[in-house]
């Protein structure tokens, strides 16, 4: 008894106070976990999904990626301005960005024209700087060539990328709808550049997550075979650096 009193004393002195609830544990343990989930999101990596075929065949619909954020720098959270620079988006670089006709959009497209470069397209050949370029990830689904003046989507520029902007372009040359429309990307509209796919799914075209996915648990319980038609995971394509 004496020895458990005097126990008790030092542990007072030490300055131990009552142990912490296990409410309270697991609720300090959930903020700190938020915490760093909105550090992470807002800094280091973000997810995105990918709603449209402007990218095919490099992205498909149904492809949810991570985007490093870190990339191009630390940028403030809220107005998206570089606080510290680290580098800039090079030609070929796939980026998510801010929509510039319509902040509340990303968009997703690959860099072709740096600040400065002179960028060209005739008859859906691309020119930078006076010189065709050339990529295996470009596609033209449409063989119809659409003459300069009654649209730039075969026929644009010449036009040189202003300070601060990037000129980009959709994989799926012909139904994607970029710079060539819109005009320029601003540096400080950019998210990040996207590294690799954790996710892909495939269902009917036009169909969304959710009710794909409950479509697909519909077939397995009413007919005991998953609804691949309704909802089916690519495989393959999870894991997938991005170039």
């Amino acid at each position: 008894m004496l020895f458990t009193e005097m126990q008790n004393k030092l542990e007072g002195r030490s300055g131990r106070g009552p142990r912490k609830s296990l409410f309270r544990e697991y609720g300090e343990a959930l903020v700190i976990a938020l915490v760093l989930a909105l550090i992470i999101r807002a800094f280091l990596v973000q997810a995105f999904s990918i709603p449209s075929g402007s990218m095919q065949p490099t992205l498909l619909i149904g492809d949810y990626l991570l985007v490093n954020k870190f990339s191009y720098g630390i940028r403030n959270p809220f107005s998206n301005k570089v606080l510290i620079p680290i580098n800039q988006p090079q030609r070929g670089d796939v980026v998510v960005f801010i929509f510039p006709q319509d902040p509340s959009k990303d968009y997703i497209k690959r860099v072709v024209g740096l600040p400065g470069d002179q960028v060209q397209v005739i008859n859906k050949k691309v020119y930078v700087n006076s010189q065709l370029v050339e990529t295996p990830y470009a596609v033209y689904a449409d063989q119809t060539m659409i003459p300069a003046g009654q649209s730039t989507r075969d026929n644009f520029g010449p036009v040189v990328v202003p300070r601060y902007s990037y000129f980009v372009m959709g994989d799926n040359r012909d139904q994607s709808y970029d710079s060539r429309f819109w005009g320029f990307v601003p540096d400080d509209a950019l998210r990040g550049k996207a590294i690799i796919i954790y996710f892909s799914w495939e269902g009917h075209p036009g169909s969304t997550f959710f009710p794909s996915l409950l479509a697909g648990f519909k077939g397995l319980i009413s007919k005991y075979s998953w609804n691949s038609q309704s909802f089916q995971v690519r495989w393959s394509r999870i894991g997938k650096l991005i170039k």
